[in-house]
């Protein structure tokens, strides 16, 4: 394993778990880079005791997340190492088999271009709820924004290679969130995602993590706001308009079904060119020639199949045409969504 490096983030750790980590990573492993997160005064001999075994340690003065202490780890070996494949992270709290490192090593060694991850089980009983309810949640959240089917979004436990490494270096995201920005990152430019079958183990029913199950899971979910706001706004804009439009347009005297598809046109062209705008600059960040033109095709095709289907259903249910519009969208705005990120705005690496 000479052409692996474990890089091991570590804030506050338990002294006994981790020393006896380290021990047995070594036995396997000849390059190990531990991060000392701001763990503080107190854990200063600890840490000399690890950089005197031949461990590097690299050192923050404060705490400034996993992420970031992640990220110091890939810039240092990158500039270090040239003669490495690349590296596996794992947590320092316990929670991995060193055969499970050697697994995600091995398999990383087979697929250097793609994000490898030691996967838990979670339907095991031994797993704590907060843990099994945050993996399932985030989950979910990314199988429905992003696409991806990953079934531990939360593993801390990831080979990279060196040209991934490279690219997870601009990720965005200091603590938590950066894990869950790698994988959007994936999908962003169509890295692959390998996942590795490892044991699932929580020493002290979890006690031992400094994961906030409330203030972390926050700013990971932050991520995802963007995709709603984004897409609900430009919803929300496009009822404002058509609202205001067919209250005006009786005075024209061109008959209900036409005002419908005219006032649905205009709303649409409106509140399509802030979508395009907003999603371009702030969602799916890959818009170029290519994204416009599908854009506008998609906005055409949809637009009209609001018109008619509203009109149709005008015809039959005689209840406010705005209401058959906000249910009519609501199904398409979720079709819209899933349309944009896997055709419109998706790299075409």
């Amino acid at each position: 394993m000479k052409d692996i490096i474990i890089v091991i983030p570590s804030y506050k750790p338990d002294k006994e778990i981790m020393m006896k980590f380290i021990k047995e990573v070594k036995e396997k492993f000849k390059r190990i880079v531990v991060v000392d997160d701001g763990s503080g005064k107190e854990y200063k001999k600890f840490f000399n005791e690890i950089e005197n075994q031949g461990i590097i340690l690299l050192k923050h003065y404060e705490n400034l997340g996993k992420g970031r202490a992640i990220k110091t780890a890939f810039n240092y070996i990158l500039n270090e190492y040239e003669d490495i494949l690349g590296v596996v992270t794992a947590d320092c709290d316990g929670q991995h088999h060193i055969e499970d490192l050697v697994k995600c090593a091995n398999k990383l060694k087979e697929n250097q271009n793609k994000l490898i991850i030691g996967s838990r089980n979670f339907s095991e009983s031994h797993v704590p709820l907060r843990s099994k309810f945050g993996n399932k949640m985030t989950t979910s959240i990314l199988g429905v924004f992003v696409g991806l089917k990953v079934t531990d979004t939360q593993s801390g436990l990831r080979g990279f290679g060196k040209e991934t490494m490279r690219e997870f270096l601009n990720v965005s995201g200091e603590r938590y969130e950066y894990e869950t920005n790698m994988l959007i990152k994936c999908k962003e430019s169509s890295i692959e995602i390998e996942e590795v079958p490892i044991s699932t183990i929580y020493i002290k029913n979890n006690s031992l993590s400094h994961f906030n199950p409330i203030k972390d899971s926050i700013i990971i979910y932050k991520i995802f706001i963007k995709y709603i706001i984004a897409s609900l706004s430009s919803f929300i804009l496009d009822i404002l308009i058509f609202s205001l439009l067919i209250k005006i347009f009786p005075q024209f005297k061109v008959g209900i079904i036409t005002e419908i598809v005219i006032v649905t046109i205009i709303a649409r062209i409106l509140s399509s060119t802030y979508n395009f705008l907003v999603n371009a600059k702030m969602v799916f960040k890959n818009a170029n020639s290519k994204s416009i033109t599908r854009y506008f095709v998609l906005v055409v095709l949809q637009m009209l199949i609001s018109a008619f289907t509203v009109s149709e259903i005008f015809l039959f249910v005689h209840i406010s045409s705005t209401v058959i519009k906000v249910i009519v969208d609501a199904v398409i705005f979720v079709i819209n969504f899933i349309i944009q990120r896997e055709w419109i705005f998706k790299n075409d690496k």
